[in-house]
């Protein structure tokens, strides 16, 4: 497999040059913000009990960025897209009292619970059915999983490096590009965990887990039962359902799952109601784009495994609780 250089490419198939990573990763539930806004106009949460200052949301994009340039300094590597949501609101001490509407602006007082980010490399790409895939590195941080009621204490994070499809924007990452549970107690450390994921991802292992997901297709009638056994599997008592494999979306997901499976322009079924593998792993990354924040990136994985496994049962014909 030959890794595609944007600049090798046909003039015709280099996307217009960007200097912003797109930030419509993630979909409902949030906001796009910037680094400069986060990093000017948001406070920073402490540890209430020792008054110690958290690794701030600009402090985690700047270091995975520095990361990025030392391990891709030769790619071209876009500015950061930032979402946030959740936001906890204050005021200043003299706005004490004050009614919510006669706030001034430097009265008030925000940072957002939970922040996502993506970097684009769109130097380093390659096709899977004739979409583009651009390497994309990125980040989790969700506040409301520290107890900030304690002293300070080791702080969560999650990373990950995959690849976002430019059609849809959906970004595709399995679990040798996610790090679920990060734990650092300071940014030297955060920074040790980014370079270890980055530097050991397998750009070329990771593609070829997508690229035979085309050449598998399931008809309709299969299509059907996938979306019955999941509205199954969701109700079913956890000792029923330990053993089977993990679905990764919600009841409403599947909603969106089933109505793009009609109407999507890229990944709908074809004129018999069949549909290839490729196309529902994205209707599912397009669904999850309505997660929230702190599970987007878990689902998204989960996403992968779950069509991953639905191929390789299938190109093996051996059994798959969810399809037949």
């Amino acid at each position: 497999m030959t890794l595609v250089k944007v600049n090798n490419q046909p003039i015709e198939d280099v996307e217009p040059i960007r200097e912003t990573s797109d930030v419509h990763f993630m979909a409902a539930n949030t906001q796009p913000t910037t680094l400069d806004e986060i990093s000017t106009k948001h406070t920073i949460p402490v540890f209430s009990k020792d008054n110690e200052s958290t690794i701030a949301h600009q402090q985690f994009i700047e270091t995975v960025s520095i990361v990025t340039e030392k391990i891709f300094g030769g790619e071209q590597i876009l500015k950061p897209a930032v979402r946030v949501s959740h936001p906890i609101k204050g005021r200043i001490p003299s706005a004490v009292g004050k009614p919510a509407k006669e706030l001034l602006e430097h009265e008030k007082t925000l940072y957002f619970e939970r922040m996502a980010f993506a970097i684009e490399i769109p130097s380093i790409s390659d096709r899977v059915a004739e979409n583009g895939l651009n390497l994309t590195i990125g980040g989790v941080r969700a506040y409301n999983l520290e107890n900030l009621h304690s002293r300070k204490f080791e702080e969560r994070f999650k990373l990950f490096i995959g690849f976002k499809n430019q059609v849809c924007t959906n970004l595709c990452v399995s679990t040798d590009g996610f790090k679920a549970d990060v734990r650092v107690r300071t940014v030297a450390e955060l920074a040790k965990a980014a370079y270890d994921l980055f530097g050991e991802f397998n750009v070329y292992k990771e593609i070829e887990k997508f690229s035979s997901l085309p050449r598998t297709m399931i008809t309709e009638q299969q299509f059907a039962q996938v979306i019955g056994r999941a509205r199954m599997y969701q109700n079913m008592p956890y000792k029923d359902r330990k053993e089977l494999p993990q679905f990764p979306l919600s009841d409403g997901q599947v909603n969106l799952v089933v109505k793009d499976y009609y109407s999507d322009e890229s990944f709908a079924r074809n004129d018999l109601g069949n549909i290839n593998l490729w196309k529902l792993y994205n209707l599912f990354t397009g669904a999850n784009k309505m997660s929230y924040i702190d599970n987007f990136l878990d689902r998204n994985v989960g996403c992968q495994q779950f069509v991953g496994g639905l191929n390789e049962a299938i190109g093996l014909n051996r059994h798959h609780w969810f399809v037949s």
